[in-house]
């Protein structure tokens, strides 16, 4: 839904509008000096994530051909797309024991050190790494230490690094997870053997990092001492498919470590799980959007303001297991993807979304993507190339700030991101509701903005009203250009 315009520049001449063009918040004026990143969080995120965006790509269902090559023709869109890490589902052979559909899960990893040949080849894996760079972006694998496929080539040449029940037989890491067996990582020799084999990647293919599948069902010593070695090659990306806000849905107490500190020296970003969960009681009317406070409250208690949690509307998983944006988030798609663009975080999009993608991707088997000439091309890039530029929305930046906006209304959200020093300020208002909204913008942000959407510089008096209709979306942006 396109938001409706502001008042052009143009045609506000009084001099009480044009007086509030000059005014700057108080609050920004006198703020505090950054706070240091408090120990034990040292992780060093490299430079060129900081104003990153990711995106998960599904090689096999990104195309008619599903490999490497394919997807690679569509590098220079998602590069004008604003797109900065790009995220690539597992590579590797896919085992043939146990498998689920005809073509089984990327996640039943046959040979941890083998592109998957339904992909292409290491040359071709090669190619598109060094094309990825060339525009800019940088690419992380999938990454799957908990488990291996039950033919793999580990289980053939090392049983004894796999966890066994009573009779000795391999078992499941996970009750529903019956085409994978769990690796045992109290065994030092499978520890090298995984430290190794991304060493491998990086050596191989020039990647720039991994996400880190059930990363917390994996010793977080062996992540530490794996990201260790890596930042010995290069400066990496590491992404852990965690949230240690949330209990894990699909296991039980006690089945996981409950003192997991993943991002303290391993990883630079987890997922941001309890938010997603959070958005989508919020879509089924269980929750006010204001929840999303006690959330960020949380949040920051717990961590730092220098680590980053990954925001998003969509996933694999979410895509194929528990439905399309549209059968979770009805009318408010776009607007939870602002969210989920602009609240603090690193911020996810998933193969497809940009096609405005209707239906749930079938996991085990070829079902190819629906581009359908991509109708959200433009809303993604407008968001991602915001991100991307504004200094106000970098990830994990101690100097940034957050100022919520005061609403009336249980669907109404608003927000300034900005920092205290410089111009540069993002504001951010959202109505989840079926009614037309007015936000009072505070007289402390009034003065001039570009409206990201439709391309218009305009001016906010101060205590202006934003009109906001049913299930849209304001993102007005202010730098040196509009001050």
């Amino acid at each position: 839904m396109r938001p409706t315009p502001l008042v052009p520049l143009a045609g506000l001449l009084t001099a009480a509008l044009l007086s509030g063009c000059q005014s700057q918040p108080a609050d920004r004026t006198a703020a505090p000096a950054c706070p240091p990143v408090a120990a034990p969080f040292a992780t060093q995120h490299p430079a060129w994530a900081r104003q990153a965006s990711i995106y998960e790509v599904n090689i096999r269902q990104y195309t008619p051909e599903g490999t490497f090559r394919a997807f690679e023709a569509h590098l220079p869109r998602l590069q004008k797309m604003g797109v900065g890490i790009l995220w690539l589902m597992p590579v590797y052979p896919i085992g043939q024991a146990h498998r689920k559909g005809t073509l089984g899960s990327y996640y039943s990893v046959q040979d941890y050190r083998a592109v998957n040949p339904e992909m292409g080849t290491l040359a071709d894996l090669r190619h598109l790494v060094a094309e990825a760079h060339r525009r800019g972006m940088h690419v992380i694998l999938d990454w799957v230490a908990n488990h291996t496929s039950w033919d793999s080539k580990l289980a053939r040449e090392h049983p004894e690094w796999f966890t066994k029940n009573a009779q000795g037989q391999f078992v499941a890491p996970v009750s529903d997870w019956q085409d994978v067996i769990d690796l045992d990582f109290t065994k030092p020799a499978l520890r090298q053997y995984m430290t190794e084999s991304l060493l491998y990647w990086v050596r191989e293919a020039d990647v720039d990092g991994y996400r880190c599948d059930v990363a917390g069902l994996v010793p977080t010593e062996f992540w530490n001492s794996s990201r260790a070695a890596l930042e010995h090659l290069k400066p990496v990306f590491m992404l852990a498919e965690w949230d240690e806000l949330h209990d894990p849905p699909f296991l039980q107490p006690g089945q996981f470590d409950p003192n997991t500190r993943l991002l303290e020296k391993a990883f630079d970003a987890t997922y941001a799980l309890r938010l997603r969960y959070l958005l989508d009681s919020v879509a089924r009317g269980q929750q006010p959007v204001a929840a999303i406070d006690t959330y960020l409250r949380a949040e920051r208690r717990k961590y730092p303001a220098g680590v980053y949690l990954m925001n998003f509307t969509s996933s694999h998983d979410i895509n194929s297991w528990t439905g399309t944006e549209y059968e979770r988030l009805g009318p408010n798609v776009q607007p939870q993807a602002v969210l989920a663009a602009l609240l603090p975080g690193i911020p996810m999009v998933y193969s497809g979304q940009e096609a405005a993608l209707q239906k749930r991707l079938k996991f085990f088997d070829k079902d190819p993507i629906p581009w359908n000439n991509y109708p959200l091309q433009d809303f993604y890039t407008r968001l991602l190339q915001l991100k991307k530029r504004n200094p106000a929305l970098a990830n994990g930046d101690a100097c940034g700030q957050f100022t919520r906006l005061p609403t009336a209304d249980q669907n109404v959200y608003a927000f300034v991101r900005h920092r205290p020093a410089g111009p540069e300020a993002v504001l951010v208002a959202v109505n989840l509701g079926p009614e037309l909204r007015e936000l009072p913008v505070p007289a402390a942000w009034g003065g001039a903005y570009q409206d990201v959407f439709v391309d218009q510089t305009f001016t906010l008096a101060p205590g202006a009203a934003l009109p906001l209709p049913p299930h849209s979306y304001r993102v007005l942006e202010r730098g040196p250009q509009t001050n």
